[in-house]
């Protein structure tokens, strides 16, 4: 039913035949295009590249999302096989000089386009012409070899992190390795023992486990071994030590933009997005990094006070500063994060994204439990129009297990499109979350909530989409605006009406007491400082190492280190994602110099929300349809500027960035 695959139906075994088959059949289609005696036009051309390969996305739709959020072995083995297969099948279509001397033509035919068009002949062109297409035979040969060998390293360099996160298990025996850890994780790491076939309790390095275990535990030698196991992934030595491959990969990359005529791998990757250039990038997250630092010092100066109060002779380390913000956190404001769980259960949490997503853009959610899913935990939502079409699945897969990797994220077995007659999308969110004991709720923290708001924002992206052409469909959109969606939706969740209507005790019903909502919000900027400063340093290393013209016998610990000592990162903050474990980096293209996009968002969410604020209505009946049609439903229908101009009204201006993170203000002087 429609469309969804037969997941009971395929084996690790079947993946590669079919990527063969699919591929097969897609260069047939290719070369019917590139051998087309009739004049290259829009029609034969550029609509035909947008239906060529359907068979293609079918199985790379399922084995991709396979492979990331239920692998084992055997998948591992086929995704180390089908990466360069996969960069040789794409290098032979970018690459071939005469299906792009069509593609030129029609460019340069002059059609009268409408909208859409325009715009998917204007990527298609740049496409080309960015892969190496009208460069000479030894370039083109060149960069094929590259783009075959970046496809293998960011394979491995994915799989070695997930071994890592899977040979982690820190054992607590007893109730001496417990102390201070809060009945929500104690359970937590009990099921995940029973998960590994082990007794008692463990933590392992899911984040919805390990940071709530930073957070709470007062043994500060098992926080120590956790966050070294946490920090280190991919740089323990042995096969899955990552450091090489990061030098290669950085190495590639910069020839690469080389042979393209680009400065750096940052100036051609930039390009493209809103930012256009690395320098732009870099301004906004220096304009942040003044400010953040200031704040993380003044931060860290009263943790340290803390500590120091109960005699702990200490120096605040990286270990350290998660156990004693919360308890900073909770001495401010009387504020316990905690506290909160009990009123966070998941089921209430996905309710309230469907009723937002119900009240802005007309939607209802109707489960299926008769769809073929990949995993007994996954849950697929039939997705309706106000009027009562289904528009879309959206499939929820949300607990932490062995067999996936960590972090979250939004991903589609199908792309919507109007090409040759409707056809809706299959969207997926995957998280991490530790799951409730058996027979219990399985309770969220407010971050954990804000994720699951954040992905379902993207989800919303993928399933509003109302576009012709499957390659502009959806978050097919720049790096730095496609977070902007996601990150829009996270303000819902603070909503006075969604917490007194979603956020009740998972016992007893009651709602959020309004004390503990007014201490949240009271809370909600402390500790900015560290969460700017982790993010933005990861950020700016990211760019540092893209952009080096070239990158020959780089020692990737030692850059790392230097690019933080430039910066002045405090001793007691590590990176957000340090290098050997920067899955959104290396383990492909997807972030690649483009990790600052997140905040490039946060610049036009925390502008945009105000356009509903303004209204008096978060939910703003006229506000809401504008966000649909320009930013939801768009694709990559216009340049994001354009569009969020149509939204808005105007740009944004990074002034309530820094109001929302509580940076506006504050003094950059001053050291530890």
């Amino acid at each position: 039913p429609y469309g969804v695959p037969p997941f009971a139906l395929i084996a690790p075994e079947h993946v590669r035949p079919a990527l063969e088959t699919a591929a097969a059949a897609h260069l047939a289609e290719i070369a019917a295009i590139r051998e087309n005696p009739s004049p290259a036009d829009f029609a034969n051309t550029i609509a035909a590249l947008e239906r060529a390969g359907g068979a293609l996305e079918r199985v790379t739709g399922v084995f991709y999302n396979l492979t990331g959020a239920h692998t084992n072995e055997a998948l591992q083995a086929v995704e180390r096989e089908a990466s360069p297969l996969l960069a040789r099948h794409w290098n032979a279509i970018y690459l071939d000089p005469a299906l792009f001397v069509r593609v030129d033509a029609v460019k340069a035919r002059g059609e009268t386009l409408d909208a859409e068009q325009a715009r998917v002949l204007e990527n298609w062109h740049r496409a080309f012409r960015r892969q190496g297409a009208g460069l000479g035979e030894a370039e083109r040969a060149r960069l094929a070899a590259i783009a075959e060998r970046l496809a293998s390293l960011g394979t491995s360099f994915g799989q070695n992190v997930l071994a890592d996160e899977q040979d982690f298990v820190l054992p607590l025996d007893g109730e001496a390795d417990l102390a201070g850890l809060p009945d929500f994780l104690r359970d937590a790491a009990r099921q995940a023992a029973e998960e590994r076939g082990l007794s008692g309790h463990v933590v392992t390095l899911a984040r919805s486990l390990i940071e709530p275990f930073l957070q709470y535990s007062t043994r500060r030698d098992l926080r120590e071994r956790a966050f070294a196991a946490w920090t280190r992934r991919g740089e323990n030595g042995g096969e899955h030590d990552n450091r090489a491959i990061v030098a290669e990969t950085v190495r590639l990359r910069a020839e690469r933009a080389r042979i393209l005529g680009y400065p750096s791998y940052a100036h051609f990757r930039l390009e493209t997005t809103m930012a256009k250039t690395p320098e732009a990038a870099q301004g906004l997250l220096r304009a942040v990094w003044g400010p953040a630092r200031a704040l993380a010092l003044a931060e860290e100066r009263e943790l340290q006070a803390m500590a120091d109060e109960e005699g702990a002779d200490i120096r605040i380390g990286p270990q350290d500063w998660r156990h004693y913000a919360e308890r900073v956190r909770k001495a401010k404001f009387d504020f316990d994060a905690a506290a909160l769980k009990p009123y966070l259960a998941l089921e209430n949490m996905i309710a309230a994204a469907f009723d937002c997503a119900s009240r802005l853009f007309g939607l209802s959610f109707v489960e299926r439990s008769d769809l073929p899913r990949y995993h007994p935990a996954v849950r697929t939502w039939e997705v309706r129009s106000a009027s009562g079409e289904t528009i879309g699945l959206f499939l929820g897969e949300y607990f932490a297990r062995p067999s996936k990797r960590s972090g979250a994220w939004m991903s589609a077995f199908r792309r919507q499109r109007k090409l040759d007659g409707a056809v809706i999308p299959i969207i997926v969110n995957v998280m991490n979350f530790a799951e409730g004991a058996e027979g219990r709720a399985t309770l969220l923290s407010f971050d954990d909530a804000r994720t699951l708001f954040h992905e379902f924002g993207h989800a919303l992206h993928g399933l509003l989409s109302d576009v012709t052409y499957p390659s502009i469909a959806g978050t097919s959109v720049p790096r730095d605006f496609v977070e902007f969606p996601s990150q829009l939706f996270e303000h819902w969740l603070d909503e006075p009406h969604v917490l007194a209507r979603f956020a009740r005790h998972h016992e007893t019903g009651e709602p959020m007491p309004a004390e503990l909502v007014a201490r949240l919000q009271a809370s909600r900027k402390f500790n900015q400082g560290f969460a700017t400063v982790e993010y933005v340093s990861s950020a700016l290393v990211d760019l540092d190492f893209h952009l080096l013209p070239s990158a020959d016998n780089l020692d990737v610990q030692t850059f790392e280190t230097e690019a933080l000592k430039a910066i002045g990162m405090p001793f007691a903050i590590t990176m957000r994602h340090r290098t050997p474990h920067f899955t959104h980096v290396f383990s492909g293209e997807g972030y690649a110099s483009s990790y600052y996009s997140y905040m490039w968002s946060e610049v036009l969410d925390a502008d945009g929300f105000a356009a509903f604020t303004e209204t008096g209505d978060a939910f703003d009946p006229a506000t809401a349809k504008r966000l649909r049609d320009y930013v939801y439903a768009a694709g990559d229908l216009r340049d994001p500027e354009e569009a969020y101009t149509l939204f808005r009204g105007r740009l944004p201006s990074p002034e309530a960035l820094l109001r929302q993170r509580g940076l506006a203000g504050v003094e950059t002087q001053g050291e530890m």
